[in-house]
């Protein structure tokens, strides 16, 4: 029986969102030293970019890990739809109700958990990674330590 070849397949989207970074946990004086200028009472703004990668067998009658329309249309539920043009912490109800920072990394997590929600066959999604800036990347692979 021969083995079935498997295949990463990678879709970009972007998002501009704002978002302040402030903890109800610390101080004032800790959120500014922890986040400098990112703590704005007012946000700031990014122009995010998004990759969501996925990993499987190729259908060997489609041709493909997944249908790349089935994934653009999950991707605009899970990320365009969420956080397009939205105040990601009084808009997108997750980091509302929970307070949980608006950071990258949690960004990323957050985006993780919409996709698994939203894709038929959820263990073919393999790593979600965002570019906050040109400097500054988190790569999620839904890991825990």
């Amino acid at each position: 029986m021969a083995a079935v070849p498997v295949a990463y397949l990678t879709r970009r989207e972007c998002f501009s969102a704002c978002h302040r970074l402030h903890s109800e946990q610390l101080s004032t004086e800790q959120n500014l030293e922890i986040y400098s200028k990112c703590n704005n009472p007012n946000g700031h703004g990014h122009n995010y970019v998004v990759e969501v990668t996925v990993k499987g067998p190729i259908d060997p009658i489609i041709g493909m890990v997944i249908n790349i329309s089935d994934l653009k249309i999950v991707m605009n539920k899970a990320i365009m739809e969420t956080l397009d043009h939205k105040n990601i912490d009084k808009d997108v109800p997750f980091f509302a109700t929970t307070k949980r920072v608006s950071t990258t990394e949690n960004i990323a997590m957050f985006v993780w958990d919409e996709l698994k929600r939203h894709l038929s066959n959820p263990s073919i999604l393999y790593e979600v990674k965002i570019w906050e800036t040109e400097k500054n990347i988190v790569v999620y692979r839904g890991e825990a330590m």
